[in-house]
């Protein structure tokens, strides 16, 4: 059972699209996903929602091409996901920058890596405009033992972003970060969607941050884990903070919270 996804939504084809997933490990000794069916569509921000050892982080290392799925396709752009691309960003929880590298040398490694340092020398502009985006102008030069953890996580989102991806997967990339720090990110985060019209699609454990961000909340059973209800988030854009004291946010957690209870548990 699914939530209506908006009529003018509906028009636009998926970018991305999850046909019958399923994943299984041995002899479907462990089944972690099954039958699972996605569609993003260009610039919608989705998240999925789900207890832990769901399945959440197996579908998303399945949707960036880095493990494959036992059964089902994932179509990006219209061409199957077979392995790592390049129109595919992702960000983990940790900022894993290289301690040895400075902030811009950092966010331009994925480019020097695929394509060489040419590449990468060429990209700079590109990745100094990123940094000024995320508020880290003047910092290109420090090292990850001179930023905070939120600067950190924003030369990170700078490191997803550099090669123009056309989606952005997020695997709880804030959930390491203390409750204030981890508002800010999250409202650069939409901020920076929004001006760049990308389609993200995060992992979280917390309903408010899934509904503060999304406009499309897909809520996971327990192992194996399957979507169990689409929540379509019609608050208005751009969110702020101060709508999680509004009616309908609180409608919004109480519908997730009770479809969590009924078949999960965070």
């Amino acid at each position: 059972m699914s939530a209506t996804i908006t009529a003018g939504s509906e028009l636009r084809p998926p970018i991305y699209e999850l046909s019958n997933v399923s994943k299984h490990y041995g002899d479907r000794a462990v089944v972690a996903l099954e039958g699972v069916d996605l569609k993003l569509r260009k610039g919608e921000f989705h998240s999925v929602i789900g207890s832990s050892g769901c399945g959440k982080s197996t579908l998303l290392k399945i949707m960036a091409g880095l493990t494959p799925p036992s059964k089902g396709r994932v179509i990006l752009s219209g061409t199957p996901v077979m392995g790592a691309r390049p129109d595919i960003g992702m960000m983990f929880q940790q900022a894993t920058l290289f301690p040895w590298r400075t902030t811009l040398q950092n966010i331009l490694l994925p480019i020097e890596i695929r394509e060489g340092q040419a590449a990468a020398d060429a990209a700079r502009p590109r990745a100094t405009a990123l940094l000024e985006l995320v508020g880290l102008k003047g910092f290109e030069s420090s090292y990850p033992s001179q930023l905070s953890g939120g600067m950190a996580q924003r030369a990170a989102i700078c490191r997803m972003l550099v090669s123009e991806p056309e989606v952005l997967l997020l695997d709880e990339p804030f959930s390491a970060l203390d409750e204030i720090t981890r508002d800010f990110m999250n409202m650069e985060l939409q901020r920076i969607c929004m001006e760049r019209n990308a389609t993200a699609f995060l992992v979280t454990h917390s309903i408010s941050e899934a509904v503060i961000l999304s406009d499309v909340v897909h809520v996971m059973s327990a192992r194996p884990g399957r979507v169990v209800r689409t929540v379509e988030i019609d608050l208005p854009r751009p969110r702020a903070l101060e709508m999680t004291t509004l009616p309908a946010f609180g409608e919004h957690v109480s519908t997730i919270r009770n479809l969590l209870d009924k078949g999960a548990f965070l």
